[in-house]
């Protein structure tokens, strides 16, 4: 690996996440990676910048964007009110899969969600990302839940 920097996305990394998110089998069908980028992603961007309690993050090698994920503070009451850390939207260039690239933006993450005062760090993943299960099984979380999503587009 190069020189890699984890860093707080700016404006002009948005196509290059939206790159990263459209970069495989299911993004494909989800996102639309056309130049100029669908105004809702700018949108989203600002609205999560203005959140201090959202983190859209990057990680760049020599300049170049090679991965990327969103992390976000939730304040609850159970867990005695807890803080939970949410790793969403993780994504890592497919030709830098496999060289611990996605171990050190997760590291970067749970350090993140330790130093806020979280007392757990969660995630979701769709069932069919299995390559992905076992990865988040070898950094130690567990699939504790069933989730359930329901989908309000037109």
């Amino acid at each position: 690996m190069g020189n890699i920097a984890i860093r707080q996305a700016t404006l002009s990394d948005l196509p290059g996440i939206i790159a990263l998110l459209a970069d495989d089998e299911l993004g494909r069908q989800r996102e639309d990676a056309s130049v100029p980028l669908n105004a809702a992603y700018l949108n989203a961007f600002q609205t999560i910048a203005a959140d201090p309690n959202q983190l859209l993050m990057v990680a760049a090698e020599d300049g170049e964007l090679v991965g990327t994920l969103q992390l976000t503070f939730l304040p609850g009451l159970s867990r005695r009110g807890a803080w939970r850390g949410q790793i969403e939207a993780v994504r890592i260039a497919e030709k830098r899969r496999g060289a611990g690239l996605g171990r050190q933006m997760f590291a970067w993450a749970i350090a993140a969600c330790r130093q806020r005062g979280c007392n757990l760090v969660q995630l979701t993943t769709d069932k069919r990302r299995t390559d992905a299960h076992r990865f988040y099984e070898q950094l130690g979380f567990t699939a504790s839940h069933e989730g359930y999503k329901m989908a309000l587009e037109e």
